[in-house]
């Protein structure tokens, strides 16, 4: 290990350590007891979260509104558990007492006695209300009530409730069974017991947590928000996916922005026949090309799932955006996409929806793969500089009226503060 990749880890782990530490809740304060987990939705995500407190021992009542669904989702998750068995990571018998954690409902009723309750039904505002009002009427008093929305205004959740103190965001990463990150979303009248409860547990079950607050995509989606949004910029002026992605790759990453999102799958939160801001995507989609799942987004795949450059979605991008092949360097590019990450990530400080800037690294390392020895998104903003930050992103908003410098970053400059350093007075709701 050079000295460099030592001091990188080193703030890393002293980062992930200050993000337990939560302004104004102390040890003192009485945590709400959670012997009884409920959990709304069999599928990927409910699935995927459920085996996190079942591997910890806590029995989950988990709800579907199909047997077919629920029968699937706990056949995926004994699968999960045996492949990691026949794999030694731990006892071939400990599959079963896992299993055995389990609870199976297709009534919402089975979670009265639950003492917290995790919806993870489809990314749809009145979905989400329509749930969360009959978990009102269902829930025992004193439950905690947590949706596993991404980016969705939880206060608009809770308000369909008569008791917005008792709900949360409980943000896990996919696959929630693996992912280390945890964002505990504290909404305007989140509870303090609540947020300590949750945050205790996080760590009572392995997860990496941080708390942020509502807005937009909370602090890892809304910063990966503002990178799609430039690479997308990039593909209408003739850069192609792979290129863009290539430059991801050699920067560090094991997933480019179109790599991540043929892996998630291009019809998240698109219906045939749908007009979004995207309509690269939406005709990829159109034409059954979906990502991964169906062997074709914007990529070309293989039975290995290895990846090749579509001719096809070139011919989509050139048809669409009228733009012909275009090629940047790899430096540039980066640029492009990674430094306004670095704006958003002021904005989201600026707006007091992160405790410190360290935090955000935490969210980046564990939750999308950023490359260990750039630290996170303000540990390499840092060893940019931000004199070089400013001159990116002033050049940005020259050329696109809907960009704005972050004042925290016109401070830098005149200051020559560092951005791990900022200090905008932690949380707000």
């Amino acid at each position: 290990m050079t000295d460099s990749d030592a001091r990188v880890a080193a703030y890393l782990q002293q980062a992930a350590q200050e993000a337990w530490n939560i302004e104004g809740i102390g040890d003192d304060l009485p945590r709400r007891k959670v012997e009884r987990i409920g959990i709304i939705g069999a599928g990927t995500m409910g699935g995927g979260i459920s085996m996190n407190f079942a591997s910890a021992g806590l029995p989950v009542t988990i709800v579907e509104t199909k047997q077919e669904a629920l029968d699937r989702g706990l056949t995926t998750i004994r699968k999960n558990y045996q492949r990691s068995a026949d794999r030694g990571r731990f006892p071939q018998e400990e599959v079963d007492i896992c299993m055995n954690c389990y609870t199976p409902s297709l009534e919402l009723s089975a979670l009265a006695d639950c003492d917290l309750i995790i919806e993870a039904v489809f990314e749809d505002m009145d979905i989400k209300k329509s749930v969360f009002s009959q978990l009102d009427k269902i829930a025992k008093v004193g439950a905690i009530l947590a949706t596993n929305t991404s980016a969705l205004n939880i206060d608009e959740i809770a308000s369909v409730t008569t008791r917005p103190e008792d709900v949360i965001g409980l943000h896990f990463f996919s696959p929630a069974n693996v992912m280390r990150l945890l964002e505990i979303v504290r909404a305007e009248k989140t509870a303090d017991d609540v947020v300590a409860t949750s945050v205790d547990l996080a760590r009572h079950i392995g997860k990496v947590a941080t708390l942020v607050g509502v807005c937009p995509g909370f602090v890892g989606n809304r910063i990966l928000f503002a990178r799609q949004y430039q690479a997308n910029a990039l593909i209408y002026e003739g850069i192609m996916p792979w290129d863009i992605d290539a430059a991801f790759n050699e920067f560090g990453f094991k997933m480019g922005p179109f790599q991540m999102s043929d892996l998630a799958g291009l019809d998240i939160g698109w219906k045939k026949g749908a007009t979004t801001a995207n309509p690269i995507r939406d005709a990829l989609c159109e034409l059954d090309r979906r990502g991964q799942k169906t062997g074709a987004g914007y990529y070309d795949y293989d039975e290995n799932r290895k990846n090749v450059p579509s001719e096809v979605t070139a011919g989509i991008i050139r048809e669409i955006t009228g733009a012909g092949n275009a090629t940047l360097s790899s430096e540039v590019i980066i640029d492009r996409c990674v430094i306004p990450m670095i704006n958003e990530a002021l904005a989201i400080l600026e707006e007091n929806k992160a405790q410190r800037p360290t935090d955000i690294d935490v969210v980046w390392i564990n939750g999308y793969g950023w490359p260990l020895d750039k630290g996170g998104v303000m540990y390499y903003a840092d060893m940019l500089g931000a004199e070089r930050v400013h001159a990116v992103m002033t050049d940005l908003a020259a050329n696109d009226e809907s960009i704005r410098v972050s004042p925290l970053l016109e401070e830098l400059v005149s200051t020559g503060g560092r951005f791990v350093d900022i200090d905008t007075g932690g949380l707000k709701v």
